[in-house]
């Protein structure tokens, strides 16, 4: 057989090899997944929650694949969704079967999935609709998600096995929700010209919970509630604040968030002083309650962390790091906390600071901290501040602390008398007996987050239109902590795990790391620039004080040394400035290239040397 015949021969074979394996591979029930996070594999509480079904239950894919128009992202993305559900079906036991159906227009498969609540997408350019969501069933249950999105492409498990938990159940837990936040919307009116939509955590939590809103004039607390979340109150009475204890002392468990600056009633103050209304309560606090339950918390400071700063636009295309705005990533996060362990990063706007003192039976983990370096700043002093000058305020601490603490064990009521005003007049024997049914103590279970802005969108999701279409992308995993939370104190904990796993994106947090550094040493210089400034100036006062031209300043020899030592001073400071950033900047494009070139030449370099391996490994064996 002549050579050349030979090598084409042994191509052939070698592509046909290689379709062969692809396709046996494409069909094995065998994964691997190498990504960091493990985002591609299904997750224990995924495993765990299939381990419990009890009926078998459908799962009906409806994915249109003959779509004219329809992007290849599209396609790719109905193929990862598939494949994730095949894996399910693997994991049930035979307890999950799977359907998919590819609904053409005008037929009686697109009837079927727009009567169970499937949305029709539009393929841009043909405009052809076409179909990708999903339908569960269950004995006459039946629930949907009305349409899958790769911008949603990291929530897709928690998606499916969200639905699959939700199809499950006859009648939701109800939750109890306390709070001043905008969270179901705002309609308008004169002192709210600016109506707004509700909040997707509330959207989350009314996906496996009843919602139960608790009236601002309460005085009692319904007794059919599974669980509490107090956000963000203000203007409690003491009766509404003993309603509170009692509950908190019932052993429910009660998420509080409250919050020494909110972003949201810093913008409704600016609103309402526009229409003669008054200013709204900026900080919340449960004094009372936190004073008998052993935690520090002051509603008047502002964590601040230069380690742990977000980049904001400073205006004049200018980026600053604003230190009250926390990027919180998974260094600062319990691993020893379902709520918390499979978390990324979070976004705290002017969080507050706390502390929950140690006493006997009682267990206090703290969820969320800050680096060591933290420090405070007053809330009221971030009205009008810019990131420098917060920057110069901020004093680095030498510990880290707790922006969210997870409280449980015995707790002693804040009102040892009873209720409050219950002890006057004729009722006083009716007091005596209501102190005495009033619970004195209990074993509580209390989750204390010192923060309320990460409840909202603004924070945590970007909207984005997708082919006429609203659909929402997740900036941080602030949502995920609402919901984790709340399924943590009430819900499944097989759904907490799943939502660990969405993003893909990783921090480059040596660049972070040298940006806080050098902001560091700048502020360190600006501020010793200052408080030389400060001195000049008080020196001219005091020259311009012995003058007697009738307080005004005489250029005398003195005054002008004094001026232009300043001058010489303020232009090597800028010149320092300038210098410290550049070398910032150095130090950052370096490695950037470092990195491009390490990501070019690795799989040249790695089958480079395969080759030269192979090469010599065959001539020896020759």
């Amino acid at each position: 057989m002549k050579p050349g015949l030979v090598k084409t021969l042994a191509v052939v074979l070698l592509a046909v090899v290689l379709l062969l394996v692809n396709f046996l591979a494409a069909r094995l029930p065998v994964r691997g997944d190498l990504t960091a996070g493990q985002i591609y594999t299904l997750s224990e509480g995924t495993r765990a929650l299939l381990g419990k079904l009890e009926e078998p239950v459908t799962l009906q894919l409806y994915a249109s694949r003959g779509t004219a128009g329809l992007p290849t992202q599209y396609k790719n993305f109905a193929d990862r969704v598939e494949e994730m559900l095949r894996a399910y079906v693997r994991a049930s036991g035979g307890k999950l079967k799977l359907e998919i159906i590819a609904p053409a227009p005008d037929t009686t498969e697109e009837e079927k999935a727009q009567a169970a609540g499937l949305q029709a997408q539009q393929a841009p350019g043909s405009g052809e609709p076409f179909y990708l969501g999903l339908v569960a069933v269950q004995a006459e249950q039946q629930k949907a998600i009305p349409a899958f999105s790769p911008q949603r492409e990291e929530l897709l498990e928690y998606d499916v096995s969200s639905l699959i938990h939700a199809v499950q159940q006859v009648s939701k837990p109800k939750l109890g929700i306390l709070t001043k936040l905008p969270l179901a919307g705002q309609p308008f009116n004169m002192m709210n010209p600016r109506p707004s939509r509700g909040q997707l955590i509330r959207d989350e939590w009314a996906k496996s919970y009843e919602l139960v809103t608790i009236e601002d004039g309460f005085t009692t607390l319904p007794d059919n509630l599974d669980a509490l979340a107090v956000l963000h109150p203000t203007g409690l009475s003491p009766a509404q604040e003993y309603a509170l204890d009692q509950f908190i002392l019932s052993g429910k468990p009660v998420l509080v968030a409250v919050d020494p600056s909110s972003t949201w009633f810093k913008r409704q103050g600016g609103q309402q002083a526009m229409f003669g209304g008054g200013s709204p309560d900026v900080s919340s606090d449960l004094p009372a309650l936190f004073k008998a339950y052993g935690v520090k918390y002051d509603a008047q400071q502002v964590v601040g962390d230069q380690a742990l700063a977000t980049p904001i636009n400073a205006g004049n295309g200018q980026i600053a790091r604003m230190p009250v705005w926390l990027s919180i990533t998974e260094k600062n996060l319990t691993a020893a906390s379902p709520a918390t362990a499979q978390l990324g990063s979070l976004l705290f706007v002017e969080a507050g600071g706390l502390s929950v003192e140690a006493r006997e039976g009682r267990e206090v983990l703290p969820l969320i901290e800050t680096t060591a370096t933290a420090g405070t700043v007053p809330g009221f002093s971030l009205q009008f501040s810019q990131p420098e000058e917060i920057s110069r305020t901020l004093v680095a601490g030498t510990e880290k602390k707790t922006l969210a603490a997870l409280v449980r064990g015995p707790l002693k009521t804040a009102f040892p008398d009873g209720a409050p005003g219950s002890d006057a007049g004729a009722d006083k024997d009716k007091a005596k007996d209501a102190a005495a049914s009033s619970r004195k103590e209990g074993s509580a279970t209390l989750l204390i987050v010192a923060d309320t802005d990460w409840l909202l969108d603004d924070f945590s999701v970007r909207r984005v239109p997708v082919f006429g279409q609203e659909m929402v992308q997740p900036l941080n995993d602030n949502l995920f902590l609402g919901s984790n939370i709340v399924d943590f104190l009430a819900g499944s904990p097989d759904l907490i795990a799943l939502r660990g796993k969405r993003s893909a994106q990783r921090p480059f947090t040596v660049v972070a790391d040298m940006e806080a550094a050098a902001q560091k040493k700048y502020n360190a210089q600006l501020s010793a620039l200052e408080t030389r400034i400060s001195g000049v100036q008080a020196k001219i006062s005091e020259l311009q004080g012995k003058t007697p031209e009738g307080g005004r300043l005489v250029a005398t020899p003195e005054v002008l040394a004094e001026i232009e030592k300043f001058q010489a001073e303020e232009l090597q400071m800028r010149r320092e400035r300038r210098d410290i950033r550049r070398a910032l900047r150095e130090d950052i494009d370096a490695l950037e290239t470092k990195l491009l070139v390490i990501n070019l030449l690795a799989t040249p370099v790695l089958l480079g040397a395969f080759g030269l391996w192979f090469a010599r490994h065959r001539r020896v064996a020759t």
